[in-house]
């Protein structure tokens, strides 16, 4: 299926969506974004298990996406489960557990899991049909309330982007990242939509080259000046003064105000210290994890050789030499200028902390 056929308006509010439900058919559909730009295809799965594989293999990426996708999935196994509350909280649990294992670092997973399973005790005693639907509501919720904080973000990460700005974002924490609208890439999109002119330098972001494949589609569909620069180039722009804002996303983001994204942030978050440039993350409140006191304990996701030493079928390196992949890393808050959430701005430099996010 090359667009994106539903039987209602997508939630994610545009003609393509990252993942959706489709009501008419029961089923959970994906756009898979191992296959972008070249291909435009989405999949449709039944199964909680299907769209488990969807998340691990990267088919569905970015965590409010991935927490979505796993609300999603819970619902789909609510709908599979015909037994008494006993055999339906079971059933749930064992497909929250296996979803959780799927990407460990981003905590919009466990939160959606979390939330749904809090919603499966609620209705547990409900008929199967009942509770199929309540969970169907509860997943479409997360996924309506994570557009809404997409774009009230971007709307506060707007009002700091200078007027001809040259912006800076590494990896893809746009619309395909997201339910809908993105969080770095919404601050980007709030801030054209307010008629500022921007442009921006999208880091290709090796290895699995979110920046180049994803984010640069996604802003030369909406008519945003994009151009692709190696990762290895942010620095030589910045020292040339190209560089005005830096906007990422995040996976996860400590209490004390740490930030984990995708590898290579750190070091981008160092340059712009380095250069006197603004580095700021948008994220929804989801993303932030008080049980983790800082950014040493998050746990790091370790991916395949293979996403390093090929790109495609392409060898890049040759068999027998090992490469290493940890899919994230994680900035000190100190190097954080300001963190916009659907709550609010704080800044982390200035030694504000995720506690200090105001409450909804």
């Amino acid at each position: 299926m090359t667009t994106l056929k539903l039987s209602r308006a997508p939630l994610s509010g545009t003609d393509w969506s990252a993942v959706e439900y489709d009501p008419a058919t029961n089923e959970v559909v994906m756009l898979d974004q191992l296959d972008l730009p070249a291909e435009v295809r989405y999949h449709r799965f039944r199964k909680p298990d299907e769209v488990a594989e969807g998340i691990r293999a990267m088919v569905v990426r970015g965590a409010p996406a991935i927490g979505i996708s796993a609300a999603y999935a819970l619902a789909l196994q609510a709908g599979l489960e015909r037994g008494d509350a006993a055999s339906f909280l079971v059933a749930n649990g064992v497909a929250g557990r296996f979803l959780n294992e799927t990407r460990p670092t981003a905590i919009n997973l466990a939160w959606a899991v979390a939330r749904m399973s809090r919603r499966a005790a609620e209705v547990a005693e409900s008929s199967p049909d009942d509770r199929h639907q309540a969970m169907i509501a509860e997943a479409e919720a997360i996924h309506r309330e994570d557009v809404a904080a997409c774009r009230k973000m971007g709307e506060l990460g707007a009002a700091d982007v200078p007027e001809g700005a040259t912006i800076l974002t590494h990896c893809n924490a746009g619309a395909l990242a997201t339910g809908g609208y993105g969080t770095a890439l919404g601050v980007i999109r709030a801030a054209h939509a307010a008629g500022k002119v921007v442009r921006v330098l999208a880091d290709e972001t090796r290895p699995y080259l979110q920046g180049a494949r994803l984010t640069a589609w996604e802003l030369h569909r909406d008519g945003i000046p994009v151009e692709v620069i190696t990762d290895s180039m942010a620095g030589f722009y910045m020292q040339r003064s190209e560089v005005d804002f830096v906007v990422v996303g995040s996976d996860r983001i400590a209490a004390n105000a740490d930030v984990a994204n995708k590898i290579g942030t750190y070091s981008l978050a160092v340059l712009a210290q380095a250069h006197d440039v603004p580095f700021t993350v948008a994220a929804p409140f989801s993303t932030v994890d008080l049980s983790t006191p800082t950014g040493d304990l998050i746990p790091i996701e370790e991916r395949g050789r293979d996403e390093v030493a090929r790109i495609g079928d392409r060898l890049l390196v040759a068999d027998g030499i090992p490469c290493r992949h940890p899919a994230f890393d994680v900035t000190p808050a100190r190097l954080v200028r300001a963190i916009y959430t659907e709550r609010g701005v704080i800044h982390p430099d200035a030694g504000q902390t995720a506690r200090d996010i105001p409450p909804a």
